[in-house]
């Protein structure tokens, strides 16, 4: 509960969401259900690729995309429930409480799929730059200590800067033109600030730029190591899983970039959403298509549960 100038408390925010008119509501309630339904879905299938095929749980990377799919079902679902109920129920009201939970989840699970972008790049990097150590460095025990750095990294990382906010006076308006709790709610708060902006901003800057340089300087070597490699078939196929990789990252990276290079004015917060939007509901959306798509060890292990799960089928229905 925060103080307001006149003596009352904010018990509440309202989040303005994303469309105004019932019949825009309700088609983007259609369209974002289905989307939300296909991620959890398709991310689930990755998953379940990954803890039951014997073939991909040996592989380092595999563990790290199993992972990252978790990672995607828990990223949309701070998001996306909220939008539905908002859009079906125009009110918008959240509890302050809520609002912030949903601040520190959003952001703490970004900042998780920073350092797993990471984590991935390096592991491409010691495979195909250094492959004689790759299965020494990348240890089961080893993988497993990364994962983990990589989720509590993730949770503690915005820990201070989020209680720094929370408790700030927030005065006048309480409405948020948006369709989620995120750092815009610092255009409610009165004066004095404090600090807590300028480390929000500076966590934002470190985590964002300081992952976007480690993944583009690993990938870049791997391509350089790559041109220089006498192997054609091992380069192709090299070739062809970081692309996969280099897709995903440039997807996510890219909407996250389109937050700060936003246009200014009235224009500002609609493409605010726009970009939210994309990297919240749509790049997850995406990304398990892109690996399934483009990775030929996916859609071997996709067939092969198929196929024993049509045999299961069979045998059931014979007995």
């Amino acid at each position: 509960m925060m103080e307001l100038t006149n003596g009352t408390t904010v018990q509440k925010f309202i989040l303005l969401g994303l469309e105004d008119g019932k019949q825009k509501r309700f088609f983007l309630f259609i369209i974002f259900t289905i989307v939300y339904i296909s991620t959890l879905a398709e991310n689930t299938t990755i998953i379940m690729l990954v803890r039951v095929d014997e073939q991909l749980a040996q592989l380092p990377m595999y563990h790290f995309l199993g992972n990252f799919s978790l990672l995607e079902i828990c990223y949309v679902t701070t998001t996306i429930p909220r939008m539905l109920f908002d859009l079906i129920s125009p009110q918008g009201i959240i509890s302050f409480q809520a609002c912030f939970i949903q601040f520190y989840i959003f952001y703490s699970l970004g900042s998780t799929e920073d350092f797993f972008l990471s984590a991935m790049a390096l592991d491409r990097y010691l495979a195909i730059c250094h492959p004689l150590y790759y299965s020494t460095v990348m240890s089961p025990k080893n993988c497993s200590k990364l994962v983990a750095g990589c989720w509590m990294a993730g949770i503690l990382v915005y820990a201070v800067p989020i209680i720094l906010i929370s408790k700030l006076s927030f005065c006048g308006s309480n409405v948020l033109d948006h369709f989620l709790c995120d750092q815009g709610l610092l255009t409610l708060a009165c004066p004095p600030l404090g600090n807590a902006p300028l480390i929000l901003f500076s966590m934002n800057i470190f985590i964002i730029l300081g992952n976007l340089i480690f993944v583009t300087i690993s990938y870049g070597v791997i391509i350089v190591t790559l041109i220089k490699s006498s192997n054609q078939s091992s380069r192709k196929k090299a070739f062809s899983t970081i692309s996969i990789h280099i897709m995903v990252v440039t997807l996510f990276y890219g909407s996250v970039a389109g937050l700060y290079v936003a246009p200014s004015g009235k224009d500002q917060s609609r493409a605010a959403k726009i970009v939210t939007v994309f990297y919240t509901a749509i790049t997850p959306f995406l990304n398990p298509m892109i690996y399934c798509l483009r990775n030929s060890q996916i859609k071997d292990a996709l067939g092969r549960l198929l196929r024993w799960m049509e045999q299961w089928l069979r045998k059931k229905i014979t007995v």
